[in-house]
């Protein structure tokens, strides 16, 4: 006998009992992005890998270690997206849209790496994005931030901070990696493998370790912040100037660098206790040279991702997540004359009763192994056609969730009691 099929390590189902929470969220972020004035816009789960090696950068872990790369038939080279920035970025220079244009856009859905599966880091996880291109001012940085300040109130989420820091433009950025290659080399002997490879093609990435025995040593380092040109310095005092201004607290993070290569100027990341080792759930920042790197004419952009698994998993653990999407009401028949009047009955309240959740009970029993079910399914109403009902004309009512008495009314009053009691 062949073995049981499991998921494949890493990519995970997510199961009804979890869903509604998921649902809440994701209608949350888009009611919330609307309001903002951004549009959804949808990319391909895969894209070629020369994509991701210009846009993240060749000498990071995510291109090095983590993609899933594979040949297609035709011999290209192709690459399920480990994150949707560049594939959002792609999408708008094919199609025109950022030429002397502002666009506001947001997407969702699932993301691939193959990394170490680990409570709130899975190969496939997923994100909701939010990407500004043509706005060079750091008032849409500001606006990023805010809104994402806004989401946490909405969710009634409280346990975040906010840490934020500025990588200046690219001439600071490499005159600040002249220093800290010096400072490294320096310290040549308590870097780690990894760090020694990435002293001379990507030393900022150096910053973002997670090795706990180089801690100290990158604590000492020379910070990004001592060395940016006068106009990152303006642009990152004016943007803080907002967030003084709309009350939004927040700490400047010197070593704060993201693990992206494409990132310039503003930087953040909302970070939760509550999670343990995984407690970044929002991340972003300034990106204004991908557009031209990845062949589009220069222009300004700015963005973040939100970690849905990990806002799931807060929702959650702070007890704020909300409760179960039960439906209003389940019908409970007996009988064959019970059944069709039922069937009837259900198909004519779902059109007349707007945005009622009503089940149908399917598979026949008894009065008591049905409301046995009805008690299970979370419905607050039961609603009952039996003999006594089909004789008198009219339908039993009986709450499932109080103690009010049970009632008897007719197909009109039920529809009224259930327009009143969705209201209510």
């Amino acid at each position: 006998m062949a073995g049981k099929i499991q998921a494949i390590r890493g990519m995970h189902d997510i199961l009804p009992e979890q869903v509604h929470i998921w649902q809440t969220l994701e209608s949350t972020m888009q009611d919330l992005f609307g309001s903002y004035g951004y549009q959804e816009i949808r990319m391909p789960l895969l894209e070629k890998t020369d994509l991701f090696k210009r846009s993240i950068g060749e000498v990071t872990d995510i291109v090095e270690k983590e993609m899933y790369t594979f040949e297609d038939r035709n011999g290209d080279s192709l690459t399920l997206r480990p994150e949707g920035t560049a594939g959002c970025v792609r999408a708008c220079i094919e199609n025109g849209l950022l030429h002397n244009q502002v666009h506001r856009l947001w997407y969702s859905g699932p993301m691939f790496r193959h990394e170490r599966p680990q409570k709130g880091r899975y190969r496939q996880f997923y994100q909701a994005g939010v990407e500004c291109f043509g706005m060079q001012g750091p008032d849409i940085d500001a606006e990023h931030i805010v809104m994402t300040a806004r989401l946490w109130e909405r969710l009634g989420i409280r346990d975040v901070r906010l840490e934020i820091n500025s990588l200046g433009s690219s001439k600071s950025r490499a005159e600040y990696q002249d220093v800290l290659v010096d400072y490294y080399r320096a310290h040549i002997n308590e870097l780690d493998d990894d760090s020694v490879r990435r002293l001379e093609s990507n030393p900022m990435r150096i910053l973002d370790s997670k090795n706990p025995d180089m801690k100290q040593l990158i604590a000492s380092a020379p910070v990004m912040i001592d060395h940016l040109d006068e106009e990152s310095k303006q642009h990152f005092e004016r943007l803080l100037g907002y967030l003084d201004d709309v009350g939004i607290r927040y700490d400047i993070s010197p070593k704060l660098v993201r693990g992206l290569d494409y990132y310039g100027k503003t930087v953040f990341e909302w970070i939760t206790d509550s999670l343990g080792a995984q407690g970044t759930i929002c991340a972003g920042g300034r990106f204004d040279g991908l557009v031209e790197q990845l062949g589009g004419r220069k222009t300004p952009a700015m963005g973040f991702a939100i970690g849905i698994e990990r806002m799931v998993a807060l929702l959650e653990e702070t007890g704020v997540a909300p409760g179960k999407n039960s439906p209003h009401a389940y019908l409970v028949m007996v009988g064959d004359e019970a059944q069709s009047a039922g069937f009837k009955l259900v198909d004519s309240l779902r059109t007349s009763v707007p945005g009622l959740k009503i089940v149908m009970h399917c598979g026949g029993g008894s009065y008591k192994s049905q409301f046995k079910k009805a008690d299970k399914s979370g419905a607050s109403l039961a609603l009952i056609i039996g003999d006594d009902e089909i004789a008198n004309g009219v339908i039993s009512i009986k709450p499932l969730r109080s103690d009010d008495d049970q009632q008897q009314l007719s197909h009109d009053d039920v529809e009224k009691y259930l327009q009143e009691f969705i209201l209510n």
